[in-house]
Order: structure tokens, then C-alpha cells, then sequence
């Protein structure tokens, strides 16, 4: 029966030359990819065997050859079904990185596949790449990320806030800000709302009612700013966020700018009393996600510390303190001395003329390459936080490309940092911040992936709202321009490997760009132009739901800004760290983010499957991912008119005839709707009535399932 069935299909190839004619050459039918359907296994060890795949339209094609380092081997057919034939090779791949892409020969015609699809010629930078003995953590594939800047979520605990007047910070007294409510100031730095760990704790419900698998904190550590990407202590959680207990001395009187006078603040921050009660409220805090099925991320800030760190001691608040050594601002013969960069040998005590972070005398630039100590402290530091009694699940590292004084010293300290992180946790994430391309880090040594600024919140925020991810400018060239966000993709997609691109942090909005929401009013400015309440006017709900029907079916890891799904708005920072609105939520938006992260979760071909680009018109896109299983087609409408349309569905996998697709969601101008309705596919084509600012999220899966 074999035999028969192949001897059909070469006659059927035959047909197609009769008197000398080209063949029917599909091209649209040929794919492959890196996930573990088309690579086998996706994440190799070194020196071993892997089987890599490549589709094909049935019968169509003579022979398609693998490329790696100009050499090619010639694959095999594997097998077939009613539409494709798949073909197979075995690679022995060593222990560096294997890159290839694929040759594919039809009569006279021939043609290259890369990460591009189909195209004339190869480029290395498009190839498709293997790093053997490169494997991130399974539960952070697909995983639904929420990030909370913890001063603005919730205020659990009122007797841990910081006080207006307890200390001084950039030229001013801190403000306790009465109204939860009341929108961030301009210079927003001192403004503190109270937000705090037991209020993480006491909204434990509502995260995992949301769907939320990781919990992604802003910097916790003890620091003198509200965004604490100023540590001042890395070894323990800011009691202003965690537990005071010993709360003794005075806040700063009126006439009083020096915080040595701050002692309340002194006592707070520096008594080990309260620092071991915010360390075990914190350990409580990651007990209680782990038990509810949640993983923390913290973020680590190791490029630069704060003035106010007990190592440099610009305030002189741990100068006098029981149990710390003299501070490098303080005194030459501080252990710490070397810790930092002085231009002025001479200038103690109290020496300013320290080497800052971009000029920021707040923000001192660690100098690794002249302590080997602070070096292995810091990775220490690291290492104790994923390490009992914590059990953190992994680091986010803020501007991590800026780390050291040379790019050789950069990726030294990141492969030592994931080396000993991995030891002591192996199954803990490694994720930094980063502008540009992150290939030359994401080696398999060094970071494990990257917030995707470059492959998801920019191409996204372009094609849907025209704005730059921080509201400075508008783009109407790009508003909807399909092929600029296909082209922005598969180019920035390419600095992937698939382990990384499956955990990438995918936002629509972070602590440091405007809200999405805002962004789609297309209002150019900020609040010091154009004042905070313009961030909310003219939104459009119904291109935030586009966005986050997009964020929960693309390759990687959807994270959720706090307050993104209850519609907060705001324009970039501070504007965007507005407190979480409770009492004064948008119900039905945080209901559309739970029934999308739903079905994110539910579609294992979402989580680790293909993705193939549908349809890429003006504001109207279409792409499926799909597995051996399942098919997920999503369709988006950014136009104000309602579109007909007929998508070619099967290049997805879906059967050609006599099947349907099941509607997930259809999400339009007005609201959304999660009423199943049943689509055929008819030629391998869908028939699509789309209402104006529309998603819709189409499945098929096979039946015996």
C-alpha cells in the first residue's frame, strides 16, 4: 500500500513537466523553523545528534538541501501527509553554535529559506541557529508575566510608609502622598504612596484569578528613591516595602538638609531588626506565589548602586551606625574604596568626585575590574537570593550591557554571574534589559533572553498606533504598515535563538515608556508639555485589546504592566508609575486580559509552537501558530471600516476541506465576545466578515484529541 500511494505521487510530479513545462512550484507551503517540531531535540547537548525538518508542499518539490558553512547535505523524505511531505537530515552538532539555512530545487527553479521565508540569496545573519548545551527553564516558555512597581500597587501595610520629611533625596524632603489616587509629580523621585509587599500579599487572589505564573518586582532592595534602581543595601528588602519593627529617632526638622539628622530614617533602614523582618516577610511573599503555582523575578541593578549605599555613604547615614564600615565617600581607608572610580585621590574626607552613571553623582558606577571582592559580592548576591531561604526564580538585570568599563569585561562578568546562578538554581531565568540587538549576549552563556523592546513592544506599537513607545513622536508611514512590521520582526526575531525568543519579556508598557493605552490616543508630548490628563484622553480600548490579543499569542512570555489590564493610562516616567486604580477599575478590561491569557495558556501551540505570517495588508495583519496538534490563527483589523476577507488558513497546517475553526474571541470597537462560532475552511481558506478595530482568534485542532 506504501508502494502505491508513492508511485501515485511520482506520477502526479511527472503530470506537472508534461511538454517541458515549469513545475507548480509552492512556494507559500515551504516552511521550517527551530521549534521542537522542526528540531529535534530543540535544545541539544553538546556534541550530539539532532534531527532538523523541512516542509513542502506534496509532490512539489525535487530535492531540498541543508546549508551549513557552505557544505550541503541532501534531505531525505520522511513523511508524508494529505498536504505536505516532510523532509529530515541528522546533524552531528560540537559544542558551538550550528547555523543553516536551506536550498530548495523545483525543475529549474531553486530557491533559499532562512528566517526570512523565501529568498533569492542567503544572509548569515538570517540563518537559523542551534547553540547545543543551551536550555532555558521550561516554565518560563509562554509564561504570563505581571511586573509591579510595588510603591504604586498596593499599601498593605500604612506603618512602613515612608514619612513626608524623613529624609532628603535630589534636593528635597520625601512626601507621603495622602491620595492613592492624586497622579505622580513631574520630579515624582521622593513621592512615596505606600505601596508595599503585604499589599502584594493580600492581592494574591487577584493576580492568580488574572492568570498570573510570574510575578516580575521592580527593585525591592533597601534604596532611598521610589523606583530603588538606587540601591543603597542588596542584601535586604527595603523595610519602607517590607516590616519595621524598631522605628526610633526624629524625622528631618525644617531647617535640617543633612541626612546624618534623618535618624528615624537611619533606624529604619539600618537596624538589623527591621532588615531580618522585611527579608522574612519577603521569603512569606515567595512561599505563598510558590504555593499558588507562581514564580518571582527580582531585579537585579548591578551596573551602578546608589550614593546612599552603605559602601560609598554620600549621606553619612551608616558613618556613626552600630555593625557597618566607613563608606568610600567617607574615609580613603574605607574597605570599599575600590568598589568605586575617584578622579580625586585627595580630596578626602567626604570625596565627591566619584565616576557616576552617565554623570548622575546618585547613581555611583560599580568598578568591577579593580575589586575582584565587590565582583564576587555581587555574584554572591545573586546567587543568595535564588538560594534558600528566598528561592527566587530569577533575575531581571537592568541596563546590563552598560555593566564594567569594556565589552570584554561585560561578557566575562555576565558567563560568570549565569554560570553561578544556574549552579545554585538551575532553573532559574537570567533576563536582561537591553536597546538593540542582544545576539553577542544571548550566546547560551550569558543572558538566557531579553525584554523584547526590538521583536514585539516596538514593532506593535508602530503598526497599531503609529507612536513611539515613549509618546515622542508619531510615525503616520508607519501606522499600519504591514510590511515595515513583518520586515521589524523577522529582523529583530533573527537575534534569537528559539530558547530565548519562547521567554522573551513581551510588555506593551513598562516603567519606563508610556502606557499603551495612552499611546493610542496619538498624542505627542509629555506631562510636562502636555500635563497628566491628557494621557487619558481619546484612548482607544479597542486597539489596547488588538494589542493584548497580539501579546497573548505571539512567541514569548506576555507581561502585563500592573495596571495595563484595569486601564491605566500615563505618559512616559513618571506618568506611567501611577498607583493601580482599586475601587476605580476598568472591569471589562481586566475581564478581556483574563479571558485572553486564558487562552494563551490553553493552546500549547501558542506556548512553544510555529508562527507563520497569513496576511500583511494596510493595518490588517494575520498570522497562525500551530503545532502537530492544533492551529491558532489570529486576524487583526486596526482599520475603522469593516473588511471582508479570505485568508489562506491552510499554510498553518489546517486541512484544506471539511473542517471548521472554532472562534476563541472577537474583539471589536465596542466591547468583546467569547461566543464560540464555527468558521469552515473551504480550499484552505477562510471567509472573515471583520468589524472595524478588530482581533479575532480563530482554533483548529485534530479530532482524535
Amino acid at each position: 500500500m506504501f508502494m502505491d500511494i508513492d508511485r501515485l505521487r511520482k506520477v502526479e510530479f511527472e503530470r506537472r513537466y508534461i511538454d517541458g513545462m515549469r513545475p507548480i512550484f509552492n512556494r507559500k507551503a515551504l516552511f521550517s523553523d527551530t521549534t521542537e517540531e522542526f528540531v529535534t531535540p530543540a535544545e541539544p547537548n553538546p556534541y550530539s545528534e539532532v534531527t532538523i525538518r523541512f516542509r513542502a508542499e506534496l509532490n512539489n518539490i525535487d530535492r531540498v538541501f541543508l546549508v551549513h558553512k557552505s557544505t550541503k547535505y541532501l534531505m531525505l523524505k520522511e513523511s508524508s501527509d494529505e498536504y505536505f511531505d516532510y523532509f529530515s537530515c541528522q546533524m552531528e552538532v560540537e559544542n558551538e553554535e550550528f547555523s543553516y539555512y536551506f536550498e530548495v530545487e523545483a525543475g529549474k527553479i531553486s530557491c533559499i529559506y532562512d528566517i526570512r521565508g523565501v529568498t533569492k540569496e542567503a544572509a548569515a545573519e538570517y540563518n537559523f541557529r542551534i547553540l547545543p548545551g543551551f536550555k532555558t527553564p521550561d516554565w518560563a516558555k509562554g509564561a504570563v508575566m505581571y511586573q509591579i512597581y510595588v510603591d504604586r500597587f498596593y499599601n498593605g501595610d500604612p506603618t512602613n510608609d515612608v514619612l513626608t520629611d524623613e529624609y532628603e533625596y535630589i534636593g528635597e524632603k520625601t512626601v507621603r502622598v495622602a491620595d492613592w489616587n492624586q497622579y505622580p509629580a513631574a520630579m515624582d523621585v521622593r513621592e512615596f504612596y505606600g505601596g508595599d509587599l503585604q499589599g502584594v500579599l493580600d492581592k494574591m487572589d487577584y493576580l492568580q484569578d488574572l492568570g498570573v505564573d510570574v510575578i516580575y518586582f521592580n527593585p525591592l532592595f533597601v534604596s532611598p528613591s521610589n523606583h530603588k534602581y538606587d540601591i543603597q543595601d542588596y542584601d535586604y528588602i527595603d523595610p519602607h516595602v517590607g516590616k519595621i519593627i524598631s522605628d526610633e529617632g526624629e524625622l528631618l526638622h525644617p531647617d535640617q538638609r543633612e541626612n546624618r539628622f534623618a535618624t528615624r530614617y537611619i533606624d529604619r533602614v539600618t537596624n538589623k531588626i527591621n532588615l531580618e523582618a522585611s527579608n522574612e516577610l519577603f521569603v512569606k511573599v515567595v512561599e505563598e506565589a510558590h504555593r499558588r503555582g507562581m514564580r518571582v523575578i527580582l531585579d537585579g541593578v548591578f551596573n551602578h548602586c546608589g550614593s546612599f549605599n552603605k559602601w560609598m555613604d554620600r549621606e553619612r547615614i551608616y558613618e556613626n551606625a552600630e555593625g557597618y564600615e566607613k563608606g568610600a565617600f567617607v574615609s580613603k581607608e574605607s574597605p570599599y574604596h575600590d568598589y568605586f572610580h575617584f578622579y580625586n585621590e585627595d580630596a578626602w574626607p567626604y570625596n565627591g568626585s566619584y565616576d557616576g552613571w552617565w554623570g548622575h553623582d546618585t547613581l555611583p558606577k560599580l568598578n568591577y575590574e579593580k575589586s575582584r571582592e565587590l565582583l564576587e559580592y555581587v555574584i554572591g548576591i545573586g546567587v543568595k537570593w535564588v538560594s534558600p531561604p528566598f528561592n527566587v526564580d530569577g533575575w531581571r538585570l537592568d541596563v546590563a550591557a552598560d555593566l564594567g568599563h569594556s565589552s570584554e569585561f561585560n561578557h566575562y562578568f555576565w558567563q560568570e554571574f549565569r554560570r553561578a546562578i544556574r549552579e545554585a538554581n538551575p532553573d532559574a531565568i537570567v533576563l536582561a534589559e537591553h536597546y538593540g540587538s542582544p545576539r553577542e549576549w544571548l550566546n547560551g552563556k550569558e543572558w538566557d533572553t531579553v525584554m523584547n523592546y526590538d521583536a514585539f513592544m516596538e514593532p506593535v506599537t508602530w503598526f497599531l498606533t503609529g507612536m513611539e513607545k515613549h509618546s515622542d513622536d508619531f510615525r503616520a508611514d508607519l501606522l499600519g504598515n504591514a510590511d515595515s512590521f513583518k520586515g521589524a520582526m523577522e529582523h529583530h526575531m533573527a537575534n534569537f535563538t528559539m530558547p530565548s525568543l519562547l521567554i522573551a519579556m513581551n510588555e506593551l508598557s513598562n516603567h519606563d515608556h508610556s502606557r499603551f493605552l495612552t499611546r493610542t490616543n496619538k498624542k505627542v508630548g509629555r506631562i510636562n508639555t502636555l500635563g497628566s490628563y491628557a494621557a487619558n484622553e481619546d484612548v482607544n480600548k479597542a486597539v489596547m485589546r488588538e494589542a493584548v490579543v497580539m501579546q497573548m499569542t505571539w512567541p514569548g512570555a506576555p507581561t502585563v504592566y500592573y495596571g495595563d489590564e484595569a486601564g491605566v493610562c500615563g505618559f512616559t516616567d513618571p506618568d506611567n508609575r501611577r498607583t493601580y486604580p482599586w475601587g476605580n477599575e476598568d472591569h471589562e478590561l481586566i475581564c478581556f486580559h483574563r479571558e485572553m491569557i486564558l487562552i494563551h495558556k490553553m493552546c500549547p501551540e501558542i506556548l512553544k509552537g510555529s508562527l507563520k505570517y497569513l496576511l500583511g495588508e494596510y493595518n490588517l495583519i494575520g498570522y497562525g501558530r500551530f503545532d502537530k496538534n492544533a492551529q491558532t490563527v489570529v486576524i487583526i483589523n486596526n482599520n475603522n471600516y469593516e473588511v471582508q476577507k479570505e485568508v489562506s488558513v491552510w499554510v498553518a497546517g489546517i486541512p484544506r476541506d471539511g473542517v471548521s475553526m472554532k472562534r476563541l474571541m472577537l474583539s471589536y470597537s465596542d466591547g468583546f465576545s467569547t461566543k464560540e462560532e464555527s468558521y469552515p475552511v473551504k480550499g484552505g481558506k477562510i471567509h472573515l466578515q471583520l468589524p472595524p478595530v478588530s482581533a479575532i482568534v480563530l482554533r483548529h485542532e485534530k479530532a482524535d484529541l
